[in-house]
Formats: structure tokens, sequence, C-alpha cells
């Protein structure tokens, strides 16, 4: 079997996999105020989520029984990417998701009303990188003009990071095609020709690298975005208003576990299998961000204005405005 036909099959097996995903049943019965469910507006709530690490807790705070404990049941939903979250959470599809801070600000920006409740992931280096086949002319991120390159959604996080990355190497937006496609596809399309570099995260750059020699162009998260905060929480504010009780117990249970994964990748390696299927030779070697266990406002600003740099908003946008349990 060729490498790129096993590569094939190891990003096929993981995409079967995630429609097959299931959240870990918890037996702690640890005391909470909302224990059984007592005062709590909903005791069952659906929580979306990338098949990616960064909302690794959410799993975690599932297994070890810590919404249990808090009355909850959470019932985690695999998404593709934070800008389809929102029409998500707008019908009551879901009550709660992850998001990334881009889509967010930008929905936020145009009026839409929705909080931030929690946050989720933060950037480190190589843990967002541009990925080509081991066999393309492509060498350079200047060599990508003319090029398409592949995003899990647009107006996102990733094109925004490949236009921080494209400046550096004067090109812009406009020299590139950006493309849909969906982490799990991605290495397949490159391989058929359908992009010419692809905006990775774990576990599809581990992947990818391992089992067919693609190789990095470049790390979106360098200079001007090291360190970037990526992911968050997300509601509408009608339900945050409408559910006070049930978004406390939420807040409480996943503050644990963010502080599990912050101190331990242990924690992550051991729950990646339940919802991306990732086996623990490759969870052990991928690369990790940090888990932020605070929302920092000062910190998310940072997102908001690099937004307005690149025109994803047309005015300045205070973050604080949108953050439920902010400091900073």
């Amino acid at each position: 079997m060729t490498r790129t036909v096993r590569a094939r099959a190891l990003v096929l097996g993981i995409a079967a996999a995630l429609t097959l995903a299931a959240c870990g049943g918890g037996s702690d019965t640890a005391s909470s105020p909302t224990a059984g469910g007592k005062g709590l507006e909903k005791t069952t709530i659906k929580v979306g989520a990338l098949p990616i690490p960064d909302p690794a807790a959410l799993y975690i705070a599932n297994a070890k029984g810590f919404f249990k404990a808090e009355g909850l049941t959470v019932e985690p939903v695999l998404i593709q990417g934070g800008a389809l979250a929102l029409p998500h959470i707008k019908s009551g599809q879901l009550d709660i998701s992850h998001t990334n801070y881009v889509s967010t600000f930008l929905a936020a920006s145009k009026g839409e009303k929705i909080k931030v409740v929690g946050d989720v992931y933060q950037a480190a280096p190589n843990t967002f990188n541009l990925m080509v086949p081991k066999d393309s002319p492509l060498n350079s991120v200047a060599d990508l003009k003319g090029k398409t390159v592949l995003v899990n959604t647009l107006k996102n996080i990733g094109t925004l990071t490949v236009e921080a990355t494209l400046k550096v190497a004067g090109l812009t937006k406009d020299d590139v095609k950006f493309v849909e496609k969906p982490f799990p596809d991605m290495a397949n399309a490159l391989s058929t020709g359908q992009g010419d570099a692809a905006w990775m995260t774990e576990p599809f750059i581990t992947a990818t690298q391992s089992q067919s020699g693609f190789r990095k162009l470049a790390d979106t998260m360098s200079g001007q975005t090291a360190d970037l905060p990526i992911a968050a929480w997300m509601a509408t504010d009608e339900w945050v208003q409408k559910n006070p009780k049930t978004l406390a117990a939420f807040q409480r249970a996943i503050a644990k576990a963010q502080q599990l994964v912050a101190n331990d990748r242990k924690e992550v390696e051991a729950v990646l299998d339940d919802y991306t299927k990732i086996d623990a030779k490759t969870a052990s070697v991928i690369t990790l961000g940090t888990f932020p266990t605070s929302l920092n406002a000062t910190r998310l600003q940072r997102v908001a204005d690099l937004m307005l740099e690149y025109k994803y908003i047309e005015s300045p946008l205070d973050v604080k405005t949108i953050l439920v349990g902010a400091s900073g």
C-alpha cells in the first residue's frame, strides 16, 4: 500500500469515525448547589464542538462527571466550523457551541445578539499550519500567488491568519483563492488537485506528515498572530438571559475540566479518542496549543483589533460587550 493510499485511508477513517463519536458517561457524584438539576432552567443541553483537540474539556467534563454533579446532561454535537455554529444556536438546534473568535466577533459586529461564555483554546507554534503535499512545487508563501488555499470555513480564523501570513510575503487575499473544505477532507483534496495548500490543525497536521510526507509551508501562528486566541464557547443573548442557572452550571463544570487540560496534556490525549478517534500513538505526538482558564477581555481584544486591520469588521469592536464572566 503506498503512503498516499495509507494517508487517505487514515484521514477517511478519522472522518468516518467522527460521525459516530459520542460523549463519555460520568460517574462523579460530587454534590453542588444544582445537583440533580434542581433550579436549572434546562437540565439537558446540546453543545456543538469541532472534531479537533480544542474542545477536549467538554468531553472530560462529561467523562469525569463534572456536568452530572451540576445536574446537567450535556450532549456534544459535532460541527464543521465556528461560522456554522451561529445558525444552529439561533435556531435552537444547539444551546451552546464551540466557535472561533473571528466568526463570533464578525457576527457581533453585524448586530447578531450573541455572547462568549467561556474561553477554549489559544494558538502555539505549529498548531495551525499551511500544509502542502511532499511533491508540491510550492516552497514558500510567496509561491501561493494565484493558487488555491483550503480552509475549513470562509471568513474565519483560518482565512484571517492566512492573510496575515500572506502579508509577510508581500501578498494579499486577492492573490489566492480560498475554498471551503472540512478538515478531514483536506488531505484527499490536496492529493487530488482540488487545492494547492491547506490550512490544517491537529490531528491532521501530524497524520498527513507521518503517513504521506506532507510538509509545512508556513506556521500561520507566528509574528503578528503568535499566541492568538482561537476558540470560545458561544450562546445567544436570549439563551443566556433565559437560562442563567444552566449557564452558570455549565461554566463551573467546564472550568474544572479546563483546569485539567491546561495543566496536563495526558488528560487531553486520554479523551481524544472519544470524539476524534485519534489513536494513542498519534495523540501522544500531536502539537497542542494552550487552554486558557479565564476569559480575559484585554487578550481577546487583540483578535478584534486584528480583524479591523484586515477589514473583517468596518469599525472598532469592544469585545467586553459580548463577554459573560470576563476579567481584564
